[in-house]
Protein backbone atom coordinates (compact mmCIF):
# COMPACT_ATOMS: atom_id res chain seq x y z
CA UNK A 1 0.00 0.00 0.00
CA UNK A 2 1.34 3.45 -0.95
CA UNK A 3 2.56 5.65 1.86
CA UNK A 4 0.66 8.88 2.61
CA UNK A 5 3.17 11.72 2.26
CA UNK A 6 0.59 14.44 2.98
CA UNK A 7 -2.61 14.31 5.03
CA UNK A 8 -5.08 17.22 5.21
CA UNK A 9 -7.77 16.90 7.89
CA UNK A 10 -10.95 18.97 8.39
CA UNK A 11 -9.49 22.15 6.91
CA UNK A 12 -11.62 25.33 6.97
CA UNK A 13 -10.74 28.81 5.74
CA UNK A 14 -12.71 32.04 5.27
CA UNK A 15 -11.83 35.57 4.27
CA UNK A 16 -14.43 37.91 5.73
CA UNK A 17 -17.85 36.63 4.70
CA UNK A 18 -16.42 34.46 1.93
CA UNK A 19 -16.07 30.78 2.86
CA UNK A 20 -13.37 29.21 0.68
CA UNK A 21 -13.51 25.65 1.99
CA UNK A 22 -15.28 23.99 4.88
CA UNK A 23 -14.04 20.93 6.75
CA UNK A 24 -12.24 19.37 3.78
CA UNK A 25 -9.96 16.34 4.08
CA UNK A 26 -7.71 14.49 1.61
CA UNK A 27 -4.29 12.88 1.25
CA UNK A 28 -1.47 12.58 -1.27
CA UNK A 29 0.27 9.20 -1.47
CA UNK A 30 3.77 8.41 -2.65
CA UNK A 31 3.92 8.63 -6.46
CA UNK A 32 0.38 10.04 -6.79
CA UNK A 33 0.08 12.84 -9.34
CA UNK A 34 -2.95 15.06 -8.70
CA UNK A 35 -4.40 18.29 -10.06
CA UNK A 36 -6.40 20.82 -8.03
CA UNK A 37 -9.21 22.47 -9.99
CA UNK A 38 -11.41 25.38 -8.93
CA UNK A 39 -12.72 28.65 -10.29
CA UNK A 40 -10.69 31.82 -9.77
CA UNK A 41 -11.16 33.12 -6.24
CA UNK A 42 -12.40 29.78 -4.86
CA UNK A 43 -9.27 29.12 -2.82
CA UNK A 44 -6.78 27.06 -4.86
CA UNK A 45 -3.70 29.12 -4.04
CA UNK A 46 -4.90 29.65 -0.46
CA UNK A 47 -5.15 25.90 0.06
CA UNK A 48 -1.62 25.37 -1.30
CA UNK A 49 -0.29 28.13 0.96
CA UNK A 50 -1.93 26.53 3.99
CA UNK A 51 -0.40 23.16 3.11
CA UNK A 52 3.14 24.58 2.90
CA UNK A 53 2.69 26.70 6.04
CA UNK A 54 2.56 30.18 4.53
CA UNK A 55 -1.06 30.75 5.65
CA UNK A 56 -2.89 29.61 8.77
CA UNK A 57 -6.26 27.80 8.49
CA UNK A 58 -9.28 28.70 10.62
CA UNK A 59 -9.56 25.04 11.63
CA UNK A 60 -8.02 21.70 10.75
CA UNK A 61 -4.46 20.48 10.36
CA UNK A 62 -1.88 19.45 7.78
CA UNK A 63 0.49 16.53 8.44
CA UNK A 64 3.53 15.35 6.48
CA UNK A 65 5.10 11.92 6.83
CA UNK A 66 8.59 11.75 8.37
CA UNK A 67 10.25 10.95 5.05
CA UNK A 68 8.37 13.55 2.98
CA UNK A 69 10.75 15.90 1.17
CA UNK A 70 8.64 18.82 -0.03
CA UNK A 71 9.32 21.38 -2.76
CA UNK A 72 6.85 24.21 -3.47
CA UNK A 73 6.61 26.68 -6.34
CA UNK A 74 4.04 29.49 -6.03
CA UNK A 75 2.56 31.46 -8.92
CA UNK A 76 4.89 34.37 -8.18
CA UNK A 77 8.34 33.44 -6.95
CA UNK A 78 9.23 36.87 -5.52
CA UNK A 79 12.62 37.93 -4.22
CA UNK A 80 14.58 34.87 -3.14
CA UNK A 81 17.95 36.60 -2.62
CA UNK A 82 20.60 38.31 -4.71
CA UNK A 83 22.82 35.28 -5.28
CA UNK A 84 23.84 34.15 -8.73
CA UNK A 85 21.34 31.96 -10.52
CA UNK A 86 23.93 29.17 -10.69
CA UNK A 87 24.36 29.13 -6.90
CA UNK A 88 20.62 28.91 -6.31
CA UNK A 89 19.85 26.26 -8.92
CA UNK A 90 22.65 23.94 -7.81
CA UNK A 91 22.07 24.41 -4.05
CA UNK A 92 20.26 21.07 -3.81
CA UNK A 93 20.69 17.57 -2.42
CA UNK A 94 21.57 14.73 -4.73
CA UNK A 95 19.16 11.80 -4.81
CA UNK A 96 20.05 8.85 -2.62
CA UNK A 97 22.42 6.37 -4.32
CA UNK A 98 22.68 8.63 -7.39
CA UNK A 99 26.28 8.92 -8.57
CA UNK A 100 27.78 12.26 -9.53
CA UNK A 101 27.77 11.56 -13.25
CA UNK A 102 24.03 10.78 -13.38
CA UNK A 103 23.31 13.84 -11.23
CA UNK A 104 25.25 16.09 -13.59
CA UNK A 105 23.44 14.60 -16.59
CA UNK A 106 20.06 15.29 -14.96
CA UNK A 107 21.02 18.86 -14.10
CA UNK A 108 22.29 19.45 -17.63
CA UNK A 109 19.03 18.17 -19.14
CA UNK A 110 16.86 20.37 -16.92
CA UNK A 111 18.93 23.55 -17.37
CA UNK A 112 19.19 23.01 -21.13
CA UNK A 113 15.51 22.27 -21.70
CA UNK A 114 14.40 25.26 -19.58
CA UNK A 115 16.86 27.45 -21.54
CA UNK A 116 18.50 28.71 -18.37
CA UNK A 117 22.16 28.21 -19.31
CA UNK A 118 22.60 31.82 -20.50
CA UNK A 119 21.27 33.13 -17.17
CA UNK A 120 23.41 31.08 -14.78
CA UNK A 121 25.95 33.84 -14.07
CA UNK A 122 23.38 36.62 -13.57
CA UNK A 123 22.12 37.74 -10.16
CA UNK A 124 18.62 36.61 -9.24
CA UNK A 125 17.35 40.16 -8.65
CA UNK A 126 18.18 41.03 -12.29
CA UNK A 127 15.78 38.41 -13.67
CA UNK A 128 12.24 39.03 -14.89
CA UNK A 129 9.33 37.35 -13.14
CA UNK A 130 9.15 34.68 -15.83
CA UNK A 131 12.89 34.01 -15.65
CA UNK A 132 12.72 33.70 -11.86
CA UNK A 133 9.92 31.17 -12.21
CA UNK A 134 11.95 29.06 -14.65
CA UNK A 135 14.91 29.25 -12.25
CA UNK A 136 12.77 28.10 -9.31
CA UNK A 137 11.36 25.28 -11.42
CA UNK A 138 14.88 24.11 -12.34
CA UNK A 139 15.88 24.17 -8.66
CA UNK A 140 12.90 21.97 -7.76
CA UNK A 141 13.41 19.48 -10.58
CA UNK A 142 17.03 18.74 -9.70
CA UNK A 143 16.47 18.64 -5.92
CA UNK A 144 16.01 15.43 -3.93
CA UNK A 145 12.28 15.85 -3.22
CA UNK A 146 9.47 13.31 -3.37
CA UNK A 147 6.48 15.72 -3.20
CA UNK A 148 6.12 18.64 -5.60
CA UNK A 149 3.46 21.30 -5.04
CA UNK A 150 3.15 23.53 -8.12
CA UNK A 151 0.92 26.57 -8.67
CA UNK A 152 0.48 27.15 -12.43
CA UNK A 153 3.88 25.71 -13.45
CA UNK A 154 3.32 26.28 -17.19
CA UNK A 155 2.89 30.06 -16.95
CA UNK A 156 5.82 31.88 -18.63
CA UNK A 157 6.91 28.69 -20.44
CA UNK A 158 6.73 28.33 -24.19
CA UNK A 159 5.10 25.28 -25.78
CA UNK A 160 8.38 23.44 -26.34
CA UNK A 161 9.26 23.77 -22.64
CA UNK A 162 5.77 22.70 -21.56
CA UNK A 163 5.91 19.56 -23.71
CA UNK A 164 9.32 18.66 -22.28
CA UNK A 165 8.17 19.36 -18.70
CA UNK A 166 5.06 17.19 -19.00
CA UNK A 167 7.19 14.33 -20.35
CA UNK A 168 9.78 14.79 -17.56
CA UNK A 169 7.21 14.89 -14.75
CA UNK A 170 5.33 11.91 -16.21
CA UNK A 171 8.37 9.65 -15.95
CA UNK A 172 9.44 10.73 -12.44
CA UNK A 173 8.45 8.68 -9.38
CA UNK A 174 7.28 11.79 -7.56
CA UNK A 175 4.07 12.74 -5.85
CA UNK A 176 2.65 15.93 -7.34
CA UNK A 177 -0.15 18.30 -6.33
CA UNK A 178 -0.54 21.08 -8.85
CA UNK A 179 -2.86 23.83 -9.93
CA UNK A 180 -2.95 24.18 -13.72
CA UNK A 181 -5.33 25.49 -16.36
CA UNK A 182 -3.53 23.60 -19.15
CA UNK A 183 -5.79 20.65 -19.93
CA UNK A 184 -3.29 18.82 -22.16
CA UNK A 185 -0.59 19.20 -19.49
CA UNK A 186 -3.01 18.02 -16.79
CA UNK A 187 -3.97 14.94 -18.81
CA UNK A 188 -0.35 14.04 -19.57
CA UNK A 189 0.89 14.31 -15.97
CA UNK A 190 -2.03 13.64 -13.59
CA UNK A 191 -4.38 10.74 -12.99
CA UNK A 192 -6.17 12.22 -9.96
CA UNK A 193 -8.24 15.40 -9.78
CA UNK A 194 -9.41 17.29 -6.71
CA UNK A 195 -12.11 19.92 -7.29
CA UNK A 196 -12.96 22.77 -4.91
CA UNK A 197 -16.57 23.77 -5.51
CA UNK A 198 -18.81 25.79 -3.19
CA UNK A 199 -16.47 25.22 -0.21
CA UNK A 200 -16.50 21.43 -0.66
CA UNK A 201 -13.80 19.12 -2.05
CA UNK A 202 -14.53 16.35 -4.55
CA UNK A 203 -12.06 13.62 -5.59
CA UNK A 204 -12.02 12.03 -9.06
CA UNK A 205 -9.64 9.11 -9.73
CA UNK A 206 -9.07 9.60 -13.41
CA UNK A 207 -8.05 12.06 -16.10
CA UNK A 208 -9.80 15.20 -17.32
CA UNK A 209 -12.47 13.59 -19.52
CA UNK A 210 -13.32 11.20 -16.69
CA UNK A 211 -13.59 14.18 -14.34
CA UNK A 212 -16.01 15.97 -16.68
CA UNK A 213 -18.17 12.84 -16.98
CA UNK A 214 -18.29 12.17 -13.23
CA UNK A 215 -18.81 15.82 -12.36
CA UNK A 216 -21.87 15.92 -14.62
CA UNK A 217 -23.18 12.75 -12.95
CA UNK A 218 -22.58 14.21 -9.49
CA UNK A 219 -24.38 17.44 -10.31
CA UNK A 220 -27.32 15.52 -11.80
CA UNK A 221 -27.57 13.41 -8.63
CA UNK A 222 -27.38 16.49 -6.43
CA UNK A 223 -30.15 18.17 -8.39
CA UNK A 224 -32.32 15.07 -7.99
CA UNK A 225 -31.64 15.03 -4.26
CA UNK A 226 -32.59 18.69 -3.97
CA UNK A 227 -35.85 18.11 -5.86
CA UNK A 228 -36.62 15.23 -3.51
CA UNK A 229 -35.79 17.42 -0.52
CA UNK A 230 -38.11 20.16 -1.79
CA UNK A 231 -40.99 17.70 -1.98
CA UNK A 232 -40.36 16.38 1.52
CA UNK A 233 -39.77 19.92 2.80
CA UNK A 234 -43.35 20.93 1.94
CA UNK A 235 -44.70 18.07 4.07
CA UNK A 236 -42.43 18.87 7.00
CA UNK A 237 -43.22 22.58 6.74
CA UNK A 238 -46.90 21.84 7.30
CA UNK A 239 -45.98 19.93 10.45
CA UNK A 240 -43.79 22.78 11.71
CA UNK A 241 -46.63 25.29 11.15
CA UNK A 242 -49.02 23.46 13.45
CA UNK A 243 -49.80 24.70 16.90
CA UNK A 244 -46.78 25.02 19.21
CA UNK A 245 -48.37 22.44 21.54
CA UNK A 246 -48.37 19.85 18.76
CA UNK A 247 -44.76 20.62 17.88
CA UNK A 248 -43.70 20.32 21.48
CA UNK A 249 -44.80 16.70 21.63
CA UNK A 250 -42.56 15.75 18.73
CA UNK A 251 -38.93 14.77 19.06
CA UNK A 252 -36.17 17.36 18.92
CA UNK A 253 -34.44 15.15 16.36
CA UNK A 254 -37.26 15.75 13.88
CA UNK A 255 -37.00 19.52 14.40
CA UNK A 256 -33.24 19.40 13.77
CA UNK A 257 -33.81 17.28 10.68
CA UNK A 258 -36.29 19.87 9.37
CA UNK A 259 -33.70 22.65 9.40
CA UNK A 260 -31.18 20.43 7.62
CA UNK A 261 -33.86 19.59 5.05
CA UNK A 262 -34.67 23.27 4.66
CA UNK A 263 -31.04 24.09 3.88
CA UNK A 264 -30.91 21.23 1.37
CA UNK A 265 -34.14 22.31 -0.35
CA UNK A 266 -32.86 25.87 -0.73
CA UNK A 267 -29.65 24.77 -2.49
CA UNK A 268 -29.09 26.83 -5.61
CA UNK A 269 -27.30 25.56 -8.68
CA UNK A 270 -25.41 27.62 -11.17
CA UNK A 271 -27.51 27.70 -14.31
CA UNK A 272 -25.60 27.37 -17.56
CA UNK A 273 -26.01 30.45 -19.67
CA UNK A 274 -26.95 30.08 -23.32
CA UNK A 275 -24.06 30.56 -25.72
CA UNK A 276 -23.55 34.08 -27.06
CA UNK A 277 -20.91 36.48 -28.30
CA UNK A 278 -20.62 40.24 -28.52
CA UNK A 279 -22.02 42.15 -31.46
CA UNK A 280 -19.33 43.05 -33.98
CA UNK A 281 -19.28 45.98 -36.37
CA UNK A 282 -19.73 45.08 -40.02
CA UNK A 283 -16.43 44.31 -41.75
CA UNK A 284 -16.01 45.86 -45.18
CA UNK A 285 -14.27 44.39 -48.20
CA UNK A 286 -10.80 45.20 -46.89
CA UNK A 287 -9.68 43.74 -43.57
CA UNK A 288 -5.89 44.02 -43.11
CA UNK A 289 -2.99 43.52 -45.51
CA UNK A 290 0.63 43.07 -44.39
CA UNK A 291 3.26 43.82 -47.02
CA UNK A 292 6.89 42.60 -46.65
CA UNK A 293 6.99 43.44 -42.97
CA UNK A 294 10.48 43.57 -41.46
CA UNK A 295 11.47 44.55 -37.93
CA UNK A 296 14.89 44.36 -36.30
CA UNK A 297 16.00 45.25 -32.80
CA UNK A 298 19.66 45.94 -32.02
CA UNK A 299 20.65 44.36 -35.31
CA UNK A 300 18.73 41.17 -34.53
CA UNK A 301 15.97 40.24 -37.03
CA UNK A 302 12.62 39.72 -35.28
CA UNK A 303 10.32 39.62 -38.32
CA UNK A 304 11.73 39.36 -41.85
CA UNK A 305 9.80 40.02 -45.06
CA UNK A 306 6.44 38.77 -43.74
CA UNK A 307 3.31 39.24 -45.84
CA UNK A 308 -0.29 38.17 -45.24
CA UNK A 309 -3.81 39.28 -46.20
CA UNK A 310 -6.46 38.77 -43.51
CA UNK A 311 -9.88 37.60 -44.58
CA UNK A 312 -13.23 37.96 -42.81
CA UNK A 313 -13.48 35.69 -39.78
CA UNK A 314 -9.81 34.69 -40.05
CA UNK A 315 -8.77 32.81 -36.88
CA UNK A 316 -5.00 32.73 -36.39
CA UNK A 317 -2.85 31.33 -33.60
CA UNK A 318 0.73 32.58 -33.10
CA UNK A 319 3.29 30.16 -31.62
CA UNK A 320 7.02 30.15 -31.04
CA UNK A 321 9.64 30.14 -28.31
CA UNK A 322 9.67 32.83 -25.62
CA UNK A 323 11.44 35.99 -26.76
CA UNK A 324 11.25 35.12 -30.44
CA UNK A 325 8.97 38.07 -31.31
CA UNK A 326 5.31 37.04 -30.98
CA UNK A 327 4.27 40.12 -28.96
CA UNK A 328 6.43 42.27 -31.24
CA UNK A 329 4.35 41.19 -34.24
CA UNK A 330 1.20 42.18 -32.34
CA UNK A 331 2.77 45.57 -31.60
CA UNK A 332 3.42 46.06 -35.31
CA UNK A 333 -0.15 45.07 -36.19
CA UNK A 334 -1.68 47.40 -33.58
CA UNK A 335 0.63 50.29 -34.48
CA UNK A 336 2.44 50.60 -31.16
CA UNK A 337 5.67 49.63 -32.98
CA UNK A 338 6.89 50.86 -36.36
CA UNK A 339 8.44 48.42 -38.87
CA UNK A 340 12.00 48.71 -40.13
CA UNK A 341 10.56 48.22 -43.60
CA UNK A 342 7.30 47.15 -45.17
CA UNK A 343 3.85 48.41 -44.17
CA UNK A 344 0.37 47.41 -43.00
CA UNK A 345 -2.93 48.61 -44.48
CA UNK A 346 -6.03 48.38 -42.28
CA UNK A 347 -9.58 48.53 -43.62
CA UNK A 348 -11.68 51.55 -42.64
CA UNK A 349 -14.31 49.43 -40.86
CA UNK A 350 -11.82 47.53 -38.69
CA UNK A 351 -12.12 48.11 -34.95
CA UNK A 352 -9.28 46.42 -33.04
CA UNK A 353 -9.63 45.10 -29.50
CA UNK A 354 -6.23 44.32 -27.96
CA UNK A 355 -5.71 42.26 -24.79
CA UNK A 356 -2.03 42.62 -23.91
CA UNK A 357 0.13 40.96 -21.26
CA UNK A 358 0.56 44.31 -19.46
CA UNK A 359 -2.95 44.24 -17.99
CA UNK A 360 -4.93 47.34 -17.05
CA UNK A 361 -4.47 50.07 -14.47
CA UNK A 362 -7.45 50.46 -12.14
CA UNK A 363 -7.77 52.23 -8.78
CA UNK A 364 -7.88 49.70 -5.94
CA UNK A 365 -10.99 51.30 -4.39
CA UNK A 366 -13.18 50.78 -7.47
CA UNK A 367 -15.89 48.09 -7.38
CA UNK A 368 -15.93 45.54 -10.20
CA UNK A 369 -19.49 46.34 -11.33
CA UNK A 370 -18.72 50.08 -11.44
CA UNK A 371 -15.61 49.51 -13.57
CA UNK A 372 -17.74 47.72 -16.19
CA UNK A 373 -20.70 50.11 -16.01
CA UNK A 374 -18.42 53.05 -16.68
CA UNK A 375 -17.83 51.58 -20.14
CA UNK A 376 -21.29 50.13 -20.77
CA UNK A 377 -24.45 49.70 -18.69
CA UNK A 378 -25.81 47.45 -21.44
CA UNK A 379 -23.63 45.24 -23.64
CA UNK A 380 -24.78 44.58 -27.19
CA UNK A 381 -24.60 40.90 -28.10
CA UNK A 382 -25.34 39.03 -31.31
CA UNK A 383 -28.91 38.59 -32.43
CA UNK A 384 -29.91 42.15 -31.57
CA UNK A 385 -30.02 41.42 -27.84
CA UNK A 386 -28.46 43.25 -24.92
CA UNK A 387 -27.12 42.09 -21.58
CA UNK A 388 -26.71 44.12 -18.43
CA UNK A 389 -23.24 44.56 -16.96
CA UNK A 390 -24.34 42.27 -14.12
CA UNK A 391 -25.43 39.51 -16.54
CA UNK A 392 -22.24 39.79 -18.58
CA UNK A 393 -20.05 39.49 -15.49
CA UNK A 394 -22.12 36.55 -14.22
CA UNK A 395 -21.64 34.67 -17.49
CA UNK A 396 -17.87 34.81 -17.00
CA UNK A 397 -18.03 33.61 -13.41
CA UNK A 398 -18.22 36.81 -11.35
CA UNK A 399 -20.87 36.11 -8.72
CA UNK A 400 -22.83 38.91 -7.06
CA UNK A 401 -20.47 39.10 -4.09
CA UNK A 402 -17.40 39.46 -6.35
CA UNK A 403 -19.12 42.03 -8.57
CA UNK A 404 -19.47 44.37 -5.60
CA UNK A 405 -15.98 43.61 -4.32
CA UNK A 406 -13.13 46.10 -4.65
CA UNK A 407 -10.51 45.69 -7.37
CA UNK A 408 -7.81 45.48 -4.68
CA UNK A 409 -9.40 42.30 -3.30
CA UNK A 410 -9.47 40.38 -6.60
CA UNK A 411 -7.15 37.43 -7.19
CA UNK A 412 -4.64 37.58 -10.04
CA UNK A 413 -6.88 35.41 -12.20
CA UNK A 414 -9.95 37.57 -11.47
CA UNK A 415 -8.06 40.73 -12.46
CA UNK A 416 -6.93 39.20 -15.75
CA UNK A 417 -10.46 38.00 -16.44
CA UNK A 418 -11.92 41.45 -15.76
CA UNK A 419 -9.40 43.04 -18.14
CA UNK A 420 -10.41 40.52 -20.81
CA UNK A 421 -14.09 41.41 -20.39
CA UNK A 422 -13.29 45.12 -20.69
CA UNK A 423 -11.73 44.40 -24.10
CA UNK A 424 -14.72 42.30 -25.21
CA UNK A 425 -17.48 44.77 -24.26
CA UNK A 426 -15.98 47.38 -26.60
CA UNK A 427 -17.44 45.26 -29.45
CA UNK A 428 -14.27 44.91 -31.59
CA UNK A 429 -14.46 43.19 -34.96
CA UNK A 430 -10.71 42.38 -34.98
CA UNK A 431 -9.78 40.80 -31.66
CA UNK A 432 -6.14 40.30 -30.60
CA UNK A 433 -5.43 38.27 -27.45
CA UNK A 434 -1.86 37.99 -26.11
CA UNK A 435 -1.66 35.05 -23.66
CA UNK A 436 -5.32 35.27 -22.53
CA UNK A 437 -5.18 31.92 -20.71
CA UNK A 438 -2.61 32.88 -18.06
CA UNK A 439 -4.13 32.74 -14.54
CA UNK A 440 -7.61 31.82 -15.79
CA UNK A 441 -9.35 28.78 -14.30
CA UNK A 442 -10.45 25.89 -16.49
CA UNK A 443 -14.15 26.75 -16.30
CA UNK A 444 -13.48 30.31 -17.48
CA UNK A 445 -11.31 28.96 -20.30
CA UNK A 446 -14.16 26.75 -21.48
CA UNK A 447 -16.56 29.71 -21.33
CA UNK A 448 -14.10 31.88 -23.25
CA UNK A 449 -13.61 29.15 -25.84
CA UNK A 450 -17.35 28.94 -26.50
CA UNK A 451 -17.52 32.72 -26.67
CA UNK A 452 -14.69 32.89 -29.22
CA UNK A 453 -16.03 29.99 -31.29
CA UNK A 454 -19.22 32.04 -31.81
CA UNK A 455 -17.27 35.27 -32.42
CA UNK A 456 -17.88 36.62 -35.94
CA UNK A 457 -14.88 38.94 -36.29
CA UNK A 458 -11.21 38.29 -37.06
CA UNK A 459 -9.20 36.68 -34.27
CA UNK A 460 -5.48 36.51 -33.43
CA UNK A 461 -4.37 34.55 -30.36
CA UNK A 462 -0.90 34.19 -28.89
CA UNK A 463 -1.00 31.30 -26.43
CA UNK A 464 1.03 28.41 -25.01
CA UNK A 465 -2.21 26.56 -24.16
CA UNK A 466 -2.39 23.89 -26.87
CA UNK A 467 -5.94 22.81 -26.07
CA UNK A 468 -7.14 26.42 -26.23
CA UNK A 469 -5.47 26.91 -29.62
CA UNK A 470 -6.90 23.66 -30.99
CA UNK A 471 -10.42 24.75 -30.08
CA UNK A 472 -10.31 28.39 -31.24
CA UNK A 473 -8.05 28.87 -34.30
CA UNK A 474 -7.86 27.40 -37.80
CA UNK A 475 -4.23 28.03 -38.75
CA UNK A 476 -0.94 29.22 -37.28
CA UNK A 477 1.76 31.84 -37.70
CA UNK A 478 4.85 29.93 -36.54
CA UNK A 479 8.02 31.79 -35.55
CA UNK A 480 10.86 29.58 -36.80
CA UNK A 481 13.78 31.78 -35.72
CA UNK A 482 15.95 34.44 -37.37
CA UNK A 483 12.87 36.51 -38.19
CA UNK A 484 11.14 33.85 -40.28
CA UNK A 485 7.37 33.61 -39.76
CA UNK A 486 5.54 30.89 -41.67
CA UNK A 487 1.79 30.40 -42.14
CA UNK A 488 0.67 26.79 -41.48
CA UNK A 489 -2.93 25.81 -42.40
CA UNK A 490 -3.23 23.44 -39.41
CA UNK A 491 -4.45 23.29 -35.84
CA UNK A 492 -1.61 23.09 -33.32
CA UNK A 493 -1.96 19.33 -32.77
CA UNK A 494 -1.83 18.68 -36.53
CA UNK A 495 1.17 20.99 -36.91
CA UNK A 496 2.97 19.19 -34.06
CA UNK A 497 2.37 15.79 -35.66
CA UNK A 498 3.70 17.05 -39.01
CA UNK A 499 6.73 18.57 -37.29
CA UNK A 500 7.44 15.38 -35.38
CA UNK A 501 7.18 13.31 -38.56
CA UNK A 502 9.62 15.67 -40.32
CA UNK A 503 12.12 15.48 -37.45
CA UNK A 504 11.91 11.67 -37.48
CA UNK A 505 12.41 11.62 -41.26
CA UNK A 506 15.47 13.90 -40.98
CA UNK A 507 16.98 11.62 -38.34
CA UNK A 508 16.44 8.55 -40.50
CA UNK A 509 18.04 10.29 -43.48
CA UNK A 510 21.12 11.23 -41.45
CA UNK A 511 21.36 7.66 -40.20
CA UNK A 512 21.25 6.32 -43.77
CA UNK A 513 23.93 8.79 -44.82
CA UNK A 514 26.24 7.61 -42.01
CA UNK A 515 25.65 3.97 -42.96
CA UNK A 516 26.61 4.74 -46.57
CA UNK A 517 29.72 6.74 -45.66
CA UNK A 518 31.15 4.25 -43.12
CA UNK A 519 31.82 1.29 -45.44
CA UNK A 520 33.21 3.65 -48.07
CA UNK A 521 35.79 4.95 -45.60
CA UNK A 522 36.77 1.45 -44.51
CA UNK A 523 37.25 0.31 -48.11
CA UNK A 524 39.48 3.22 -49.07
CA UNK A 525 42.97 2.38 -50.31
CA UNK A 526 45.77 3.50 -48.02
CA UNK A 527 46.71 7.10 -48.93
CA UNK A 528 50.14 7.74 -50.26
CA UNK A 529 50.93 10.51 -47.75
CA UNK A 530 52.23 9.70 -44.27
CA UNK A 531 50.58 10.73 -41.02
CA UNK A 532 51.63 14.02 -39.47
CA UNK A 533 52.66 14.46 -35.83
CA UNK A 534 49.27 16.02 -34.96
CA UNK A 535 47.43 13.15 -36.64
CA UNK A 536 49.44 10.64 -34.56
CA UNK A 537 48.55 12.58 -31.40
CA UNK A 538 44.86 12.55 -32.41
CA UNK A 539 45.08 8.82 -33.14
CA UNK A 540 46.51 8.09 -29.67
CA UNK A 541 43.92 10.32 -27.97
CA UNK A 542 41.06 8.63 -29.86
CA UNK A 543 42.32 5.21 -28.79
CA UNK A 544 42.08 6.29 -25.13
CA UNK A 545 38.67 7.97 -25.58
CA UNK A 546 37.21 4.92 -27.34
CA UNK A 547 38.42 2.68 -24.54
CA UNK A 548 36.90 5.00 -21.89
CA UNK A 549 33.57 5.12 -23.72
CA UNK A 550 33.47 1.32 -23.98
CA UNK A 551 34.16 1.05 -20.23
CA UNK A 552 31.41 3.57 -19.46
CA UNK A 553 28.99 1.76 -21.75
CA UNK A 554 29.73 -1.59 -20.13
CA UNK A 555 29.26 -0.09 -16.67
CA UNK A 556 25.83 1.30 -17.61
CA UNK A 557 24.74 -1.92 -19.31
CA UNK A 558 25.76 -3.89 -16.20
CA UNK A 559 23.77 -1.48 -13.99
CA UNK A 560 20.71 -1.92 -16.18
CA UNK A 561 20.92 -5.71 -16.06
CA UNK A 562 21.83 -6.30 -12.38
CA UNK A 563 19.07 -4.16 -10.83
CA UNK A 564 21.37 -1.46 -9.43
CA UNK A 565 19.16 1.23 -10.97
CA UNK A 566 15.68 1.14 -9.45
CA UNK A 567 14.15 4.54 -10.19
CA UNK A 568 12.43 5.06 -13.54
CA UNK A 569 14.40 8.28 -14.00
CA UNK A 570 17.70 6.41 -13.48
CA UNK A 571 16.73 3.76 -15.99
CA UNK A 572 15.71 6.43 -18.49
CA UNK A 573 18.91 8.44 -18.02
CA UNK A 574 21.09 5.33 -18.34
CA UNK A 575 19.33 4.30 -21.56
CA UNK A 576 19.69 7.81 -23.01
CA UNK A 577 23.40 7.91 -22.14
CA UNK A 578 24.04 4.50 -23.73
CA UNK A 579 22.48 5.83 -26.93
CA UNK A 580 24.75 8.89 -26.77
CA UNK A 581 27.81 6.67 -26.22
CA UNK A 582 26.94 4.49 -29.22
CA UNK A 583 26.70 7.60 -31.41
CA UNK A 584 30.01 9.00 -30.05
CA UNK A 585 31.73 5.64 -30.59
CA UNK A 586 30.42 5.52 -34.15
CA UNK A 587 31.91 8.94 -34.93
CA UNK A 588 35.21 8.39 -33.10
CA UNK A 589 35.77 4.90 -34.55
CA UNK A 590 35.19 6.22 -38.07
CA UNK A 591 37.87 8.86 -37.53
CA UNK A 592 40.18 6.30 -35.86
CA UNK A 593 39.88 4.05 -38.95
CA UNK A 594 40.81 6.96 -41.23
CA UNK A 595 43.91 7.69 -39.15
CA UNK A 596 44.77 4.00 -38.85
CA UNK A 597 44.91 3.81 -42.65
CA UNK A 598 47.53 6.57 -42.59
CA UNK A 599 49.61 5.29 -39.72
CA UNK A 600 49.69 1.49 -40.19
Amino acid sequence: MAEALLTVENLTKSYGDKLLFDNISFGINSGQKSALIARNGYGKSTLLNIIVGNTLPDNGKVTFSTDCRLAYMPQTVGNIDNRRVRDYVFDVKRRENEDEWLFEQRVEEVVSRMKLAALLDRSIDSLSGGEQKKMALCHMLVDDCNLLILDEPTNHLDIEMIEWLEDYLSRQRLAILMVTHDRYFLDSVCDNIFELDNARLYHYRGKYEYYLEKKAEREANERAEVEKAKSLYRTELEWMRRMPQARGTKSQARKDAFYELQAKARTKFEEKESQFTVKTERIGGKVMDIFNLTYSYGGTPIVTDFSYSFKRQDRVGIVGANGVGKSTLLGLITGSLHPTSGHIEVGQTIRIGYYSQKGMMVADDRRVIDIVREVAEQIEVDGGRTMSAHQFLSYFGFDSTTQYNYFANLSGGERRKLYLLMVLIANPNFLILDEPTNDLDIRTLQTLEQFLIAYKGCLIIVSHDRSFLDHTVDHLFVFEGEGKVRDYPFTYSSYRECRKAQIDADRQEKKRERELVQPTIRQKNKPAQRATYKQRQEYDALSVEIEQLNVERQKLEDALSDGTLTLASQLQEASVRIGQIIQELDEKEMRWLELDELIN
